[in-house]
């Protein structure tokens, strides 16, 4: 197993930010490099130790989702491999863990797409019958296909900042009805079409997120990452039962820790600095993430 990778130091390339899993430098004016990292945020909060290689099988599972779904909407790949714009001495930071991406005018709103009553939208229904504003029939139970999937956007947050869920109206305003429509559109599709591939792998996507940026010529673009463990919430099909949450493959692991951690003898408040995993933990967690993609990319 390679040593895990916390953060990098690309040097020859300026540094354009940090996020919670990714480090983006700046390739001249029109590219960005990307490297996924071996970070592990919960609850928005940056986990002290590394989840060893999980920043290379993020990056393998993004791309293999970004190819299979490139008919429904152009992405930011572009295909230039990440070794050619580093030095020699800085290969090894970028091996199967990065890509170089266009520049895209980021828009600010999370594209959350939801199949399943599950994670916060459960606590939201049974508070209030609806899921982010989204009104849902009664008697509906904890892990339950909706009869359609619901567009539940949120807004964008600063790292260790929790994102904020907004209404439908709400993303409107903010960026306009045409483009609010696509996004909301291209986001069922996107969770649509992968889940019905998933289902024939074993998995269930319950939820997950997009992002999207707009190119020079104002057209819609993917971007960021797609329906990885991390962005999504995949379940093993033969352990899905109605009424209770399945093992997952996604970090939900991490976060059933961290729900019931103590510090000076006191729940965790969720806000940094988070507690040390412990080791079965981190294995635990790297064997969930391994295992995701190795299904979903069997070939069959």
């Amino acid at each position: 197993m390679k040593k895990a990778l916390h953060a990098t130091s690309i040097t020859s390339l300026p540094l354009l930010s940090k996020g919670k899993v990714r480090d983006v430098y700046e390739l001249g004016s029109d590219r960005l490099l990307m490297i996924t990292t071996d970070r592990l945020s919960a609850f928005d909060v940056i986990l002290p130790q590394p989840i060893p290689e999980k920043g290379i099988i993020l990056n393998q599972m993004a791309n293999f989702w970004f190819d299979k779904l490139a008919h429904v909407i152009p992405n930011h790949l572009t295909g230039i491999d990440p070794a050619s714009v580093v030095t020699a001495n800085e290969v090894e930071q970028v091996q199967g863990r990065a890509v170089v991406a266009k520049r895209l005018k980021p828009i600010l709103v999370e594209a959350v797409v939801r199949g399943y009553l599950a994670g916060s939208g459960w606590k939201d229904y049974q508070e209030t019958g609806s899921v982010c504003g989204v009104p849902l029939p009664p008697g509906l139970k904890n892990a339950q296909k909706l009869d359609r999937p619901i567009f539940t956007p949120a807004a964008k947050s600063a790292v260790g900042e929790h994102d904020e869920n907004i209404s439908f109206d709400e993303v409107v305003k903010r960026i306009g009805a045409p483009l609010a429509n696509q996004i909301r559109d291209v986001s069922i599709r996107l969770y649509e079409e992968a889940s019905r591939y998933a289902a024939t792998r074993g998995i269930i996507i319950a939820d997950t997120k997009f992002e999207f940026g707009l190119d020079e010529a104002n057209q819609l673009v993917l971007m960021d990452e797609i329906l990885t463990a991390d962005s999504s919430r995949f379940w093993p099909a033969e352990t899905y039962q109605l009424g209770t949450n399945p093992p997952s493959y996604d970090k939900q692991f991490v976060r059933d820790w961290l729900e019931q951690a103590r510090i000076d003898g006191k729940p965790w408040p969720k806000t940094a600095p988070a507690p040390d995993l412990p080791n079965e933990v981190i294995e635990k967690t790297a064997e969930k993430y391994r295992e995701a993609l190795a299904r979903l990319s069997q070939a069959g």
